[in-house]
Order: structure tokens, then C-alpha cells, then sequence
């Protein structure tokens, strides 16, 4: 047997030429070298349910002959087992693409672009895919998603807990989830592997944003705002902020074909939840929008375009800098006005809560549990939005 294979030697194979004809050199068990010109590789010619058949083991010299050899020898061993070489690599070749395709990151790609970025605001979506590139995809991005188990997830969470981010990993955890539970759907893994991690980070304390909430303090932000000559656009979006009172990131990316001047309203089609919010706009929240209207719109499709490019919004950064300039510098933010208008709408005006949590954009839930859409109660909201820019009128008029 050891003479009927084995044949060549590893000089004979370096050493191997054809005369412009191709040339087979066999080494036994049906291993053989082909030489054609430059090109060397290797074949193995086997029989398979009556047929024969050839599988090929790789080029010289990147597969040596002892790599061919034992290239050989498994074949051997898969044909005593009733199982064809051939056909086994390319179900090992087919898993390999499925597992390419069916990575942490490609998945990850899928859920954002199918589902998470039409369900959010555009800002809101950024940010969350860069928190998963930051946080997840260096130890995750390459895996197979069905091969990732709670302590690929715990290394990830334990990563960014221990820089004293806690509010962040569970940020993560959560998109984790989302990814996971989407992929639960496509068929792609079995369950969330995340789930067994409930708990497992301890509870994060809610960093509330810097806000003014008793009358006096707002009647001083608002005759401040008033006297504010700054940056036109970052002027008229911080009068309208109070009078709105919606998250930073929709004020500053308003767009003109939002508003309905007719119905006397603004129609967000997405927020940062996902859902379609209508912001009924008072009197004075439409005369700002009017002033603005010559002088931005035949510009930008924004109500606040960027000063630099009109066809971008303003920046994120524009209102806070003016508060920072006006001296509310770590007293007050752009978010702030939302937790104003809650406070000072139930404490002062007595507005029921569902009323005032619809209006900042919030799920509000019916006695049996459903979510109240975005024309609940409008005639209400409408009449407490207006009632809410007379009283904030009346608090400029009062003096200190």
C-alpha cells in the first residue's frame, strides 16, 4: 500500500514542467498533479454511487503536497462514511456564505434600514447606529449572529458600564434586542439571545435636563429670548420653542411642507418614537412662522435652514449656544422647554396629564390599553396650546 501511494516528493512537484501540453503526475489514491504551463494544481479523481468524479484540492504552491495529501485522506474517510467529498464541500462552501451573510453587522444593516429607520425620526435612527458601531460591532460585527450567546453580549455591556456609562449599555442592550428579536423573524437565529440578560445591569439613574419650572424663572427666559439678537434662525426657533414645546430635534428640522397654514397646525409625519405627532399652533406660534416664511422658504424646504448650507437643517448646537450666550449655561437647555410646558401646564393651568403627554409626543394608552393616535382630542390640545401661548404672554407682561 505505502508503494501505490505517495509516489512523488516534494521535488519532483517544485521541479514539475509541461512542454506547452498539459501533464499529470499522479501521486496514488487518485491524488494527481496537473501541470498546464506556469499553473500547477491539484485533482482527485474518486468514484461516487457508480460514477466517477473529480474534486479539486487547490493550486501549487499555495497547497502543498502534503496538503494535498491530506486533503486526499479526509475525502477517503467522507467516501467510507457513504458521503460525497463533492458534495460536502459545497454544503461547506454554502454555509460559509450564509453565515457571510447572516453576520451580527449585515443583520444589523437589515433591521435598521427595513425597520428602525422608518420608525423613528432621522436623528434618533443615527444616532442609534452609531451607538452600535461604536459599542457593538468591534468584538460582534463579523460573527454570525446565530453564534452570539449572552457572554459575547455581557463583554459588550460590561465594556461600556465599566467607563461609567451605564445609561449607555442599556441603550444597547436595547438595540441589541431590537436586532436580535428582528432576526428572530427572518429566521435567522432561533430566539433573543439577549433575553437572559434581563437584569443584569444594575438600574441607571435618569439624568434629567437642566430646566426652569416655577413662573418667575420662565417669565425671566422668555423677556430674555425676547431681547435675544443673535443668529436669525437660532433667534426665531428659540421664540418658537416654548410655544411648541417638541423635542429639539424636530423644532430645528421643521420643514415648511409640514405646515399646514390652513388647519393652523404643524403635521409631523415621524418623532423620535416613531409616531405621527400634530402640533396645533396658537396664534403666536403662526405670526413667527409668518415672519419667517418671506425669508426662508424660497431657500430651504427648512424653517430654520442651516446658515452655511440652506439645503441642511440648523444645527444641533445653534439653540444651545444662544442660551449659553443669553447666560444659562448648565441652567437651562433646548429639552428644557418641554419639561417647562408639563410642569407648568398640569401645576398652573391644571391641564389633565394624557392631554399634556400627547401633546410632547408621548404614548398615552385608553382605559384598555390602546394608543391613542395622533387626532385624539386635537380640539382639546388646540385649545390648550393656544391658552398656553396667552400665558406665556401674560408671564413676559409681569414685571420682575
Amino acid at each position: 500500500m505505502s508503494r501505490q501511494l505517495n509516489k512523488l516528493n516534494a521535488s519532483q512537484v517544485k521541479n514539475a514542467k509541461s512542454d506547452g501540453k498539459i501533464r499529470k503526475l499522479a501521486d496514488g489514491g487518485g491524488l494527481t498533479l496537473v501541470v498546464k504551463g506556469d499553473a500547477k494544481y491539484w485533482w482527485l479523481r474518486y468514484r461516487f454511487a457508480g460514477n466517477e468524479r473529480t474534486l479539486s484540492l487547490g493550486s501549487y504552491p499555495q497547497t502543498t503536497l502534503a496538503d494535498a495529501r491530506q486533503a486526499r485522506d479526509a475525502a477517503k474517510r467522507l467516501l467510507t462514511q457513504g458521503t460525497d467529498p463533492g458534495a460536502s464541500r459545497q454544503l461547506e462552501a454554502d454555509q460559509r456564505k450564509e453565515d457571510n451573510e447572516n453576520t451580527f453587522s449585515t443583520v444589523a444593516r437589515e433591521w435598521f434600514n427595513q425597520k428602525h429607520a422608518m420608525e423613528v425620526s432621522e436623528s434618533h435612527a443615527v444616532r442609534n447606529w452609531r451607538r452600535l458601531e461604536l459599542y457593538t460591532f468591534p468584538s460582534l460585527a463579523k460573527r454570525p449572529i446565530n453564534e452570539i450567546q449572552p457572554p459575547h453580549i455581557r463583554e459588550v455591556l460590561d465594556k461600556i458600564a465599566k467607563r461609567g456609562h451605564l445609561e449607555t449599555a442599556h441603550r444597547v442592550k436595547t438595540l441589541l434586542s431590537q436586532v436580535f428579536r428582528y432576526a428572530v423573524t427572518a429566521s435567522k437565529v432561533q430566539f433573543d439571545v439577549t433575553r437572559d440578560l434581563n437584569g443584569y445591569l444594575p438600574s441607571s439613574k435618569v439624568k434629567h435636563q437642566p430646566s426652569l419650572t416655577t413662573p418667575s424663572e420662565v417669565a425671566e427666559l422668555l423677556k430674555d429670548i425676547e431681547a435675544y439678537q443673535g443668529q436669525f434662525a437660532a433667534s426665531k426657533a428659540l421664540k418658537l420653542s416654548p410655544l411648541v414645546f417638541t423635542r429639539p430635534g424636530d423644532t430645528r428640522q421643521m420643514q415648511w411642507d409640514h405646515i399646514n397654514f390652513k388647519r393652523k397646525q404643524w403635521e409631523l409625519p415621524k418623532t423620535k418614537n416613531g409616531l405621527p405627532l400634530i402640533v396645533p399652533l396658537s396664534c403666536q406660534a403662526l405670526e413667527i412662522l409668518e415672519e419667517i416664511q418671506p425669508i426662508t422658504q424660497h431657500r430651504s424646504a427648512y424653517v430654520f435652514p442651516n446658515a452655511r448650507d440652506a439645503k441642511r437643517p440648523m444645527s444641533n448646537a445653534a439653540i444651545k449656544a444662544a442660551l449659553d450666550r443669553m447666560g444659562y449655561a448648565g441652567r437651562f437647555t433646548a429639552h428644557g422647554f418641554r419639561a417647562m410646558a408639563r410642569t407648568l401646564l398640569q401645576e398652573e393651568l391644571h391641564y389633565p396629564v394624557h392631554l399634556i403627554e400627547m401633546q410632547l409626543g408621548h404614548q398615552v394608552a385608553d382605559m384598555h390599553g390602546r394608543a391613542y393616535n395622533r387626532t385624539e382630542f386635537l380640539k382639546e390640545r388646540r385649545k390648550m396650546m393656544q391658552r398656553w401661548a396667552n400665558y406665556l404672554d401674560e408671564l413676559k407682561g409681569k414685571e420682575s
